[in-house]
């Protein structure tokens, strides 16, 4: 059985490693060639029955070694079945510390607790810091990742003298969808008034919304690596375990009835955003046709949790304050604008950090020298220093 995993290995390393590499040394347009390239060969070891198109992906980010650092203690446990991590400093803690939840990205299909960026940052001053590996789709059905997040919240919270972790001082972050993820626990937990009340969210270039797919970030960063216009429609089907027949109407946003376009038009439309994001060229798409098979293929995206964006405003103002990190060159980018402005018009605090340099999951590679990048490093200090700020 190893000799399968270490074929299918090298079989995912010389297919996907193309898009890991180019960044370092081409521009977003062959970068872009090469990532629709491996794509493409991964969808054929598929159709030859050699694996399906996500477990290539999974197998090289669970290939690059979880790293150990000698400051840190680092704790492996599974609650519920489901696997977490668990990094603190070495020294013994002279008081009460934060505690720092963490659900990584990865669209709900792959993603691990492996990963480098943050650990070594976040514990430096006295935190505990917590890496949920929630089950994935399509093996285990959305919405189960929302449902792993909360038992892993709700564990954790009652756990909290064990870890030496002030009441007070718990934060609930996430990159990418674990940003979703986030933003939705914190949510849900406003519905339970005997647990501790959550200091902070922190929510990395975040996606909020499955409502509207013609916002300027898509129309401007449609074709950026590595979130790309249409993978992140491929991957929405892949999360949901749906045909992917009709995702081209899902992208012109024809899964969307008109009554609820309407309705959700106050907080979810191209209008709310800045002109400063619309500098780099944004055309108002003509209106879709709703199409009722589009609708039934990704309905769930339409509602809670998948999109914490159509909270109510007597949920949203209940919130506790927020980071948020949103990068220019993102699809996602305007879903953080427009939470961020959902957030401040209920009352809510934000700190807001936008990298003008950056693109959707710059922080997978964070830490690898070479392969890193300058903007990274700067989201992770921002991240930080604001965590120290509490």
């Amino acid at each position: 059985m190893a000799s399968v995993y270490k074929t299918l290995a090298t079989i995912g390393i010389l297919f996907i490693s193309p898009i890991l590499m180019p960044a370092l040394f081409l521009g977003p347009t062959l970068l872009l060639f090469f990532q629709n390239l491996s794509f493409q060969q991964a969808k054929i070891l598929a159709k030859l029955g050699i694996c399906n198109d996500l477990t290539i992906l999974r197998i090289v980010l669970y290939g690059i070694p979880p790293c150990r650092d000698s400051k840190l203690l680092t704790k492996d446990l599974t609650v519920d079945e489901v696997p977490l991590r668990i990094y603190q400093p070495k020294s013994p803690p002279t008081g009460k510390r934060r505690g720092i939840l963490y659900f990584h990205g990865g669209a709900g299909t792959f993603g691990s607790i492996s990963k480098k960026w943050a650990k070594n940052q976040w514990t430096d001053n006295y935190a505990l810091f917590i890496k949920w590996m929630y089950r994935l789709a399509p093996e285990h059905p959305y919405p189960g990742q929302y449902l792993d997040c909360l038992n892993a919240t709700l564990y954790f919270m009652r756990h909290l003298e064990e870890y030496y972790v002030d009441p007070g001082l718990i934060i609930i972050s996430g990159d990418s969808c674990g940003g979703n993820f986030a933003a939705a626990i914190c949510q849900i937990l406003l519905n339970d008034r005997n647990l501790p009340k959550v200091r902070a969210q922190i929510l990395i270039y975040p996606g909020l919304q499955g409502l509207d797919f013609q916002l300027p970030s898509y129309q401007q960063n449609g074709f950026v690596p590595i979130l790309t216009w249409k993978m992140i429609i491929y991957l929405c089907f892949r999360y949901l375990n749906r045909e992917t027949k009709v995702w081209k109407d899902v992208l012109q946003n024809c899964h969307v009835p008109e009554s609820m376009r309407h309705q959700y038009k106050k907080w979810i439309s191209a209008d709310l955003i800045p002109d400063e994001f619309k500098i780099r060229g944004y055309v108002p798409p003509k209106p879709a046709p709703y199409k009722p098979e589009a609708y039934e293929a990704v309905k769930e995206i339409l509602a809670l949790p998948f999109s914490p964006l159509l909270a109510e405003d007597s949920i949203i103002c209940q919130l506790p304050e927020c980071y948020i990190v949103t990068c220019e060159f993102d699809v996602l980018r305007d879903d953080g604008l427009l939470y961020k402005k959902r957030l401040e018009d209920n009352g809510v605090q934000v700190t807001w950090y936008h990298c003008k340099n950056a693109f959707h999951g710059i922080l997978a590679v964070f830490g690898y020298g070479i392969f890193s990048f300058s903007s990274g490093d700067m989201i992770v200090d921002s991240v930080v220093n604001y965590i120290n700020s509490l």
